[in-house]
């Protein structure tokens, strides 16, 4: 029987344990929104929940339990959401950029407390979001002893799906279907793919959905999983000491470094961007016009 990684999981002397062991968190990220009617609504935080948890088997560490709550219906979200899912419900669970921005800090500052070296933050959810952590994890390091590094998961996956030096994601095609179905096979069922001529949208399906192969994920995984263990080692080795004894940070010191240090950046964030390019935004009686217009806060 495997160890368990999986932090709400297990109990008290493992944890003690797998950090004296390996001071590594994985932190995990998606939101449940349209990836085609082959694909369970969840498929981002699963995949980067299950690829954490590989990793963490292999490598060491512990993941953290995983966050279904993300960015959407704003700005380019909603755009893409209006041209490929259209007026049908959608089953999101989205939240405003900000307000996902600044759990992650409370996230990183219950990790630094609890003692832990280094963090990994993978988001599955795929936009311009993933650009935005590594900007909020830039402002949040000098506050921390513990690295930090933040990624899409399709970072990982060296050297891309083809093996020809790319690499990138997909949206509930041939790359993410591919990775679910390694991951929780259960998650996934082919025998629900429209005909490749039937028109669409299909739930926000990708084009080559049709391409998918299970055997292609697995390969995926395992290429992420040894760099995701390469990238811990090398964030446990960058960690020091301070040379003075730093307090964990307080929910207070948390709001104030927002305040000061992330707040201000928020409007040149890309998830707080009205557009991407210069596509019109959707028409007025759209379901997805509501949020496109991203309000000025934070």
């Amino acid at each position: 029987m495997k160890r368990e990684v999986r932090w709400e999981r297990m109990f008290p002397h493992e944890l003690e344990t797998a950090l004296e062991e390996c001071p590594v968190v994985y932190f995990c990220y998606g939101l449940c929104e349209p990836h085609g009617p082959h694909n369970a609504v969840g498929l981002d935080a699963l995949k980067a929940h299950a690829i954490a948890c590989r990793t963490a088997h292999e490598h060491g560490g512990i993941v953290a339990p995983p966050d279904y709550w993300h960015i959407h219906e704003q700005g380019g979200y909603a755009l893409w959401a209006n041209r490929t899912v259209g007026e049908v419900r959608p089953w999101l669970t989205a939240m405003p950029a900000w307000m996902h921005f600044k759990n992650i800090c409370y996230h990183i500052r219950a990790a630094d407390a609890l003692g832990f070296h280094a963090a990994i933050l993978l988001t599955g959810h795929y936009g311009p979001n993933w650009k935005d952590l590594k900007t909020l994890l830039e402002i949040l390091q000098p506050h921390f002893n513990m690295q930090l590094y933040g990624l899409p998961d399709f970072e990982a996956n060296q050297p891309g799906f083809d093996r020809d030096g790319n690499s990138g994601g997909d949206h509930a095609g041939k790359v993410e279907t591919s990775l679910l179905w390694a991951l929780e096979p259960d998650c996934v069922d082919v025998s629900r793919l429209p005909a490749p001529d039937a028109p669409g949208p299909h739930f926000a399906m990708g084009p080559t959905a049709h391409d998918s192969d299970r055997q292609v994920g697995e390969r995926m995984v395992t290429d992420e999983v040894r760099w995701l263990g390469t990238k811990a080692k090398e964030l446990l080795n960058a960690y020091t000491e301070s040379t003075s004894e730093r307090q964990p940070l307080t929910f207070d010191q948390i709001e104030e470094i927002w305040e000061r240090d992330v707040r201000p950046q928020l409007k040149q964030f890309e998830t707080m961007q009205n557009r991407w390019g210069e596509e019109e935004g959707p028409s007025q009686d759209s379901r997805w016009y509501a949020q496109w217009r991203v309000p000025d806060r934070g």
